[in-house]
């Protein structure tokens, strides 16, 4: 069953694989979407793709440079903020794997800047607007691959010793203790925060890194992923349906909800994280 559809629906990471598909879902669903990826020119004739094939006009875009600088996503929330009001739902997808450690030109590693502190500075900057729509809804895009990870504060940017998919999970690791911890302090606003694993999708992940990595990463996902379609499937689930409206605090897999790790779910340490993204955000306000 689907809720009520209409307002305003923000998406990262839009212009291709599961952040487009959750795009068209979600303008299919008779949301006013807002198509946020790299470059001006590319978001903008995705969202006129979109708008085309789901017959929805008021699908819009906002081209990003790099969201894993800070300045960026605070930048974007504001642009957000002036042309929007009222935020429906916002789908905080935008997210990578880098196989080699890399560091922005604000001294943060790329995984973590990315994958963690952009959707917690878009998601604390939206709070207004979101609050403004109630009721309404945070999906942040996490993955199973948060299993078996647990958060190093002591060597939280990697500096002594990466790899690229125990960064990977572990950052998504910490967007679903993030979204517990915003789920806990939102009670009561009418917004929801809820996280979703999409699956092994046969989109572009992972072709961003140079030589095998990449090249690897894009025969396993082409041999055994899903669909763009089916992995947007709970995404747009998670945004839309009714069942959901009073579910928050949630890590959903297939449309249902799952426990997550045992360390996604310690209080203390999503609390502790969430005062560390605070202090990093404003770092780079």
């Amino acid at each position: 069953m689907t809720g009520p559809s209409g307002g305003v629906a923000v998406v990262t990471g839009a212009t291709s694989g599961i952040g487009r598909a959750v795009a068209e879902g979600l303008a299919s669903h008779g949301y006013a979407v807002v198509v946020v990826g790299r470059g001006e020119d590319r978001a903008k004739t995705v969202a006129a793709d979109i708008a085309r094939t789901t017959r929805n006009p008021e699908v819009t875009a906002l081209g990003v440079t790099d969201l894993a600088l800070r300045s960026e996503a605070h930048r974007v929330a504001g642009v957000l903020r002036e042309r929007h009001p009222r935020i429906a739902v916002l789908v905080n997808n935008a997210g990578a794997y880098f196989s080699r450690r890399q560091v922005t030109p604000e001294g943060l590693e790329r995984t973590f800047a990315l994958n963690v502190l952009a959707p917690f500075i878009l998601t604390t900057d939206l709070a207004e607007p979101l609050a403004a729509a109630a009721p309404a809804r945070v999906v942040q895009v996490s993955s199973a691959a948060h299993g078996g990870q647990t958060v190093d504060f002591e060597d939280l940017q990697s500096e002594r010793r990466y790899r690229g998919f125990r960064a990977y999970g572990r950052s998504k690791l910490e967007l679903l203790l993030l979204t517990r911890e915003f789920a806990r302090r939102w009670g009561g606003r009418g917004v929801t925060v809820n996280a979703v694993h999409p699956g092994l999708v046969a989109s572009g992940f992972g072709r961003n890194n140079p030589g095998f990595a990449g090249r690897s990463l894009g025969v396993l996902t082409r041999l055994l992923g899903r669909s763009v379609r089916r992995g947007a499937d709970t995404p747009v689930f998670a945004a839309t349906d009714a069942s959901l409206a009073a579910v928050t605090g949630a890590y959903l897999v297939r449309r249902r909800v799952r426990e997550g790790s045992v360390p996604s779910r310690d209080p203390e340490t999503a609390r502790r994280l969430f005062e560390l993204c605070e202090r990093l955000a404003r770092d780079g306000a």
